[in-house]
């Protein structure tokens, strides 16, 4: 009973791994088809337990929202979505304006928010090195770290066993 437990448990670990894969290539894939467009804002609102929001926006240089996807969800399986209202609007306007930004949800307006946050820094030449960079380091991904730790443990304790066999 315990083994099927076990069996059940490490493939639900290995599908949220696969899933989680899946939605960076979605994220990867829409970020490069707007970076093709213009220089692309990233707004992030992550929540642990709540719906977590992500907006990508490719922002023209005098501030036109050429195009705007938005990701928002709880699980795995979020995707990112056009927001038609945002199209060939300005960025400050829609930050600067209450009656524009109460059209959207609070996660969105958060989003919206820190989004224009990043385009001023880029715009003033004050992003830093990890506002740029947009690589996933697959290595340091939840699913890999819980997967070196369980590993790292049984090393240790399978070393622990041979030492006390040895004194023996």
């Amino acid at each position: 009973m315990l083994i099927y437990f076990g069996v059940i448990l490490v493939s639900a670990f290995l599908l949220q791994g696969f899933l989680g894969l899946r939605q960076i290539k979605n994220f990867s894939k829409t970020f490069h088809q707007l970076r093709v467009l213009a220089p692309v804002a990233i707004g992030k609102n992550p929540k642990k337990l709540r719906s977590g929001t992500l907006i990508l926006l490719a922002i023209k240089d005098d501030g036109t929202i050429l195009e705007a996807q938005m990701m928002k969800g709880v699980t795995i399986f979020a995707k990112f979505r056009e927001l038609h209202q945002l199209r060939q609007k300005n960025i400050a306007e829609i930050a600067a304006s209450y009656q524009q930004l109460k059209q959207f949800d609070k996660l969105t307006r958060v989003c919206l928010l820190d989004a224009y946050k990043n385009y001023l820094n880029y715009k003033a030449n004050q992003l830093t090195p990890q506002d740029f960079d947009g690589s996933v380091k697959i290595w340091s991904l939840p699913m890999i770290e819980k997967l070196k730790s369980i590993y790292y443990k049984g090393l240790a304790s399978l070393r622990k066993k041979q030492v006390n066999v040895k004194e023996h």
